[in-house]
C-alpha cells in the first residue's frame, strides 16, 4: 500500500522567499514536494516558476522556486512518495530574500507632487476576448455593463506616479496557469492573452511611504451578477462563487484624508517539533526552524 502524503503547514510573513528542496533520505527515488498556498491565502501568495513548468512542484533535492507573499499567510508543503511504500523523508528550506534595510536620507527638496499627486494619467490597458488590447482612462469601464466581454488580462499604467508609492496587482484565471495569482508591479501585464482564460478574481495593493493619502476606487462586473464597488488600499474582488468571468472593470485612484501611519511587526511562530520526518525549515529572518509534520 502506498504511503500517505505528508503535509506541513507553515506560517509565512510578507516578503520574498526561496523555497528549496534541500535533501531526501532516498537518493534513487526521492519523494516529490508540492508547494501551494492555503485557500485563505491564495490572493496573497504567488510563485515564480521555471518557464518549462506549470505547477509549483519540486521533483528532487537541489530544485527550488521563488515565492512572494504580499501579506502574512499559510503555505502548504505536501510530500508524496514516488513509488509504493516509498520514502517521504525530505527536508525543505524556506529562506527569506532581502534587499537590505533602506537608508532614510534627509529630504533637501520638498516634492509637492507627493502632497497632490497627478492622477490624470492613471489608466488600464486590458486584453478583452474577441476585441484585443483596449486602453481606458481612470474611472472608465474596460468592457462593463453596457458592453460586457470576458477580460483575460490587464496592465495598470501611471507615468507620473510619485516615487514614494508602490502598486502591485494579481489576477486569478479560470484555469490553472503560471500567470494565475502572480503579483506584478505597475506597468506589468497580469493574466493571459488569446488563451480563452477569463479572469475570475482581482487583487490590488497600494503601499509605500506616501500611500496614506490615496486609495483605490474599483468597480467590477462579473458575468451574471451585479456590479461590485470597493475602495481601499487593498482590494480583492470576485463573483459570488469565485468562478464567474470578469466582464467589466473600472478602476481609479482617489485622495483621502491623511491619517497617522501605524506600523506593526508580526513575529513568526515556531511550531513544536514532532516525530514526523518531513522537515520544513525557515531562515533566521523567519524566527528559526519550523517543526516537522
Amino acid at each position: 500500500m502506498q504511503q500517505a502524503v505528508k503535509r506541513k503547514v507553515v506560517d509565512v510573513e510578507r516578503g520574498l522567499f526561496l523555497v528549496r528542496y534541500a535533501s531526501a533520505n532516498e537518493a534513487d527515488h526521492p519523494p516529490v514536494v508540492n508547494i501551494s498556498s492555503d485557500p485563505a491565502s491564495r490572493g496573497d501568495i504567488s510563485f515564480f516558476l521555471h518557464p518549462d513548468h506549470q505547477e509549483a512542484t519540486l521533483w528532487q533535492p537541489g530544485s527550488c522556486l521563488v515565492m512572494v507573499a504580499i501579506a502574512p499567510g499559510k503555505l502548504l508543503v505536501d510530500v508524496a512518495p514516488q513509488s509504493e511504500n516509498g520514502s517521504v523523508a525530505a527536508t525543505v528550506r524556506i529562506e527569506a530574500l532581502s534587499q537590505g534595510k533602506a537608508i532614510r536620507r534627509r529630504r533637501q527638496i520638498i516634492d509637492a507632487s507627493l502632497d497632490s499627486p497627478d492622477l490624470s494619467d492613471f489608466r488600464i490597458r486590458g486584453h478583452v476576448a474577441s476585441v484585443g488590447d483596449v486602453l481606458v482612462n481612470s474611472g472608465e469601464w474596460l468592457a462593463g455593463p453596457s458592453g460586457p466581454s470576458r477580460i483575460e488580462g490587464f496592465a495598470l499604467e501611471w507615468p507620473s506616479k510619485p516615487s514614494g508609492l508602490d502598486i502591485r496587482y494579481a489576477v486569478k484565471t479560470a484555469k490553472a496557469s503560471a500567470a494565475s495569482g502572480l503579483a506584478v508591479p505597475l506597468g506589468a501585464f497580469a493574466g493571459t492573452r488569446g488563451r480563452a482564460m477569463p479572469i475570475v478574481s482581482v487583487n490590488l495593493e497600494l503601499s509605500g511611504a506616501q500611500a496614506s493619502a490615496l486609495e483605490f476606487a474599483a468597480e467590477a462586473f462579473f458575468l451574471g451578477s451585479a456590479a461590485l464597488r470597493m475602495t481601499g488600499k487593498r482590494v480583492q474582488v470576485s463573483g459570488p462563487t469565485g468562478r464567474e468571468p470578469l466582464v467589466g472593470l473600472k478602476l481609479g485612484l482617489r485622495q483621502v484624508a491623511k491619517g497617522e501611519a501605524i506600523e506593526t511587526e508580526a513575529q513568526a511562530n515556531s511550531p513544536s517539533e514532532s516525530s514526523n520526518r518531513v522537515r520544513v525549515f525557515r531562515s533566521r529572518a523567519l524566527q528559526g526552524p519550523a517543526g516537522a509534520l
